[in-house]
């Protein structure tokens, strides 16, 4: 009886392994909005990193959360670190391509709770006196990273908090003076 219960146990968990091991390992999460800014006034909040406190919904989530910047203050080199709690973790973001009031490409690098590298990007697209402005984030899922996706919706759970950061960054851009 417990060697039909264990081999059943075994089948069980060799079907879920392949459940796993069959879910797409590339992802990708993007949120757009439109701000009653210009491109260039929104891409300033994004383009340096030193402004992402006001309007990032992870600077909220932990207020002991320790950063630090190294390179250029703003574009193209310029790295931001963060050491927080388990609802933001540990980890860093580069800036590898800027294009004012166009695009901006950043390196993700996830180091606690889980380890990962992702790209985000960040377009702005001039509409009217508006702006459309889209976060995007792309990556490949490990293993673990793929049995997670099967029980919490990650789409859901970082597009809210994108959607969240897209609101508080279009307060701060539509606040801003007008040139």
């Amino acid at each position: 009886m417990i060697k039909k219960i264990l081999l059943g146990l075994l089948a069980l968990i060799a079907v879920l392994c392949v459940v796993i091991a069959l879910q797409p390992a590339d992802f990708k999460i993007s949120r757009s909005a439109k701000i009653n800014a210009p491109p260039a006034t929104v891409f300033a909040q994004v383009n340096d990193f030193h402004k992402w406190e006001a309007w990032s919904p992870w600077a909220k989530m932990d207020p002991n959360c320790k950063f630090s910047y190294e390179g250029p203050a703003a574009g193209v080199g310029a790295t931001f670190r963060w050491e927080g709690n388990m609802d933001v973790g540990t980890g860093n973001m580069t800036i590898t391509e800027s294009k004012p009031a166009d695009l901006i490409l950043i390196r993700l690098e996830f180091l606690k709770p889980m380890q990962g590298v992702n790209t985000t990007e960040f377009t702005f697209k001039p509409d009217g006196a508006q702006t459309d402005v889209s976060w995007t984030m792309t990556g490949k899922n490990n293993f673990v990273g793929k049995a997670f996706s099967l029980f919490m919706d990650c789409d859901k759970m970082v597009g809210g908090q994108f959607e969240k950061g897209l609101a508080s960054m279009k307060s701060i851009a539509e606040a801003a003076p007008k040139s």
